[in-house]
């Protein structure tokens, strides 16, 4: 009896690899989750509003420059670098970020998160100069935090002020209407509201439309950033998808339908037609197509060169960029 048991588990193993096998829970995600926990609670903490995942043009080097995240508030603009770390880290004699784990990783050696940090302001407020907004000396600003319980840090004293540490991330509390918080710089509060009021229209503009990474989010509300790239399958389903592209849409959503028989099961595709003129689209802009469950996306994480297969019955959204 135990053997037949035994097999029958073999059989379905071997069934569901064939039929199933997916790499979607082999990505490291944590990292996108950790930033989207981080933008989550800044909104709720600090008001405003945080655009996750900018892509700034960078004139001087003719790239773009990655930024975690944007903190647009009334009067303040910061720039918020999330390090996902786990360990003890200190900072070596040369500036470099030392993170020792716990006798199962690796030591790994990071460029200062604060200097980088720095630099991703500066290229941000060129980007933003370009685009017809000059912010006043003051305005910007630029934390690193580090969100990680498993984070400790070796001489705390030795890390400058724009670090936010665990213990100081799950201390922060909401703050009273129109007050800013303590590691956030007071900035440009003498000046005249209706100046202060065009200055954030112009801000939340100019974000809204900037580069952005791409964003799968997953049934078990697992995020992933990074960059779409094509869809993959038979041809009848490459012919109803083809017009999904980031040039015509701008989110799209999955749901499961019915089984047609063993390996003929398909999925409905909700997408949203791009409108340059408004944020999102109404439900009744929504449109829809029914593909093959086996459908797969190509996806190209952020910070990595691999590009993933990613089955389209194991996402539940997809956002991209413009």
């Amino acid at each position: 009896m135990w053997i037949q048991i035994l097999c029958g588990l073999v059989f379905y193993k071997l069934i569901k690899w064939f039929f199933y096998q997916d790499d979607t829970y082999e990505i490291e995600s944590s990292d996108s989750d950790a930033k989207f926990m981080v933008a989550t609670r800044i909104e709720k903490v600090y008001g405003g509003k945080v655009y996750l995942g900018p892509r700034i043009p960078d004139v001087d080097s003719g790239t773009r420059q990655n930024i975690d995240m944007v903190l647009v508030t009334k009067g303040e603009v910061v720039v918020i670098s999330v390090k996902n770390y786990s360990g003890f880290v200190g900072i070596d004699a040369d500036g470099t970020w030392v993170c020792t784990g716990d006798g199962t990783r690796k030591t790994e050696r990071y460029l200062d998160p604060v200097a980088e940090t720095k630099r991703q302001v500066a290229i941000l407020e060129a980007y933003l100069e370009q685009r017809g907004v000059t912010l006043p000396e003051g305005y910007m600003s630029g934390r690193v935090i580090l969100p990680n319980p498993n984070c400790r840090m070796i001489h705390p004293t030795n890390f400058s002020s724009e670090v936010i540490t665990f213990d100081q991330w799950i201390q922060l509390k909401p703050e009273p209407r129109n007050k800013f918080s303590s590691w956030i710089k007071d900035a440009f509060r003498g000046g005249k509201k209706e100046t202060e009021d065009g200055i954030n229209e112009k801000l939340h503009f100019i974000l809204s439309t900037a580069p952005m990474w791409d964003r799968l989010v997953f049934k078990d509300n697992k995020n992933l950033l990074g960059e779409f790239l094509q869809f993959k399958g038979k041809q009848e389903d490459m012919q109803v998808l083809k017009y999904i592209k980031r040039s015509k849409v701008s989110r799209l959503i999955i749901q499961k339908s019915a089984m047609f028989g063993l390996g003929h099961s398909k999925i409905q595709v909700l997408y949203s037609p791009r409108d340059y003129q408004s944020d999102g689209a109404s439900g009744s802009e929504w449109k829809e197509v029914t593909v093959k469950s086996h459908t797969e996306i190509l996806f190209q994480p952020q910070g990595t060169d691999k590009v993933r297969k990613i089955k389209l019955s194991s996402v539940v959204s997809m956002s991209l960029s413009a």
